[in-house]
Parts: C-alpha cells; structure tokens; sequence
C-alpha cells in the first residue's frame, strides 16, 4: 500500500523485452536501502524489487501490467518516473490509500499556468470509469495522490502545487502525455458491497 506521496524521481536506465514481459532497470536514490521482493511504486504501478544495487534495481512488468498501464504504450530509456516505497505501520497517511494497481490509462489534455500554481485538465476517461470521479474527492495521477478540482464530460481537472511541481515528474509533462490513474478504492469497495443488496 501506499499514500501517494512520491519520495523522489528515478530514471529509467534500460527496458528488456522478454517472452510475456519486459525487464526494466531503474536508477534512483533508495536503491540502496530496498530489499529484494518489496514493492515500490513506479509512476503509480506497483512493482516488485527483482535486484538492487547501490544506485539502481530491477522490476519484471507481466502482460497484465503492460495491458493496464500506460507502459504497454510508451516504456523508454532516459524517462523520469515518480518513486515511492510502501507504506510502514505507524507512518502517516498524508495523501490517501493508493494499491499502485492502475484502472485506466488518461491523456494530459491541457497544462494552464496559473501564478503560483498549475491546472492539469486531464481526459480521454471511459465512461464506465466516470463514477469514480467525485469533486473534492482523491485520485492517483501517475502515482501522486491528487484532489479533484472539477469533473469534466469524460475527465477531471486538477490543480498542482509549487511542491508537486518539484518533487514529481509533473513540471516536464506536456499535452498528450499518457498518465496511470487509479480511483480511490473505498468508492470501488462501497459498489461492489451495494451490488449484493
């Protein structure tokens, strides 16, 4: 589990492709302190530690992983991805729960600068996914826990902090960037309950 707050960005150094998969090597400054079969979320999609040395480690990405994200998409050499460990029993929960498993990939539709702030209007969201929407409610956007500002026909609007724009990989993204989201999952665990009724 994790809160969505990213600890520091990493760098993809090489992606493999193998039979059902692809290998990727991660650079990123934890490398060191990680241990072998933890999780670390990576742009938001959970991935488990292969191999670690003291400046990079390894994940395996399944056909499921590669079908679901928006890396089965776009996956290279050279990018920058946000980084965060799980969560420790005690810590505190300073964004919200996040699993690191991505329902839908979105598009960055427009990035407007405000002074001291920036607007995402994110969209290209199916419909069936809409409902998980709530203004004022939380979303995971490539692993950053985020409020909803607005939600739009088939997306949402967010607005981005001084601090986010620093620590992610948000102040490099553009228009048409794919993004992993992941909807809060006390809204999806109320549907499933309310379906039985």
């Amino acid at each position: 589990m994790f809160t969505g707050l990213v600890e520091t960005t990493g760098k993809i150094v090489s992606v493999t492709p193998l039979q059902g998969g692809k290998r990727v090597e991660i650079e990123a400054a934890f490398s060191s302190d990680l241990k072998e079969g933890e999780s670390v979320s990576v742009d938001g999609v959970c991935l488990t530690v292969e191999r670690h040395s003291q400046k990079r480690f390894t994940v395996f990405l399944s056909p499921e992983t590669l079908g679901v994200t928006k890396f089965g998409r776009k996956l290279l050499a050279g990018e920058l991805v946000n980084l965060e460990r799980a969560v420790k029993v005690g810590d505190r929960l300073g964004g919200h729960i996040v699993q690191g498993h991505i329902d839908t990939v979105a598009v960055l539709r427009s990035v407007k600068k405000l002074s001291d702030s920036v607007i995402w209007e994110i969209g290209s969201i199916e419909s069936r996914w809409m409902k998980y929407l709530v203004h004022k409610g939380s979303v995971a956007v490539d692993g950053v826990s985020l409020t909803v500002n607005r939600v739009l026909h088939n997306g949402f609007s967010v607005q981005l902090i001084p601090v986010t724009l620093d620590v992610t990989t948000f102040g490099r993204r553009r228009p048409g960037d794919l993004l992993n989201i992941e909807f809060d999952i006390i809204g999806k665990y109320v549907e499933r309950l309310m379906s039985f009724r």
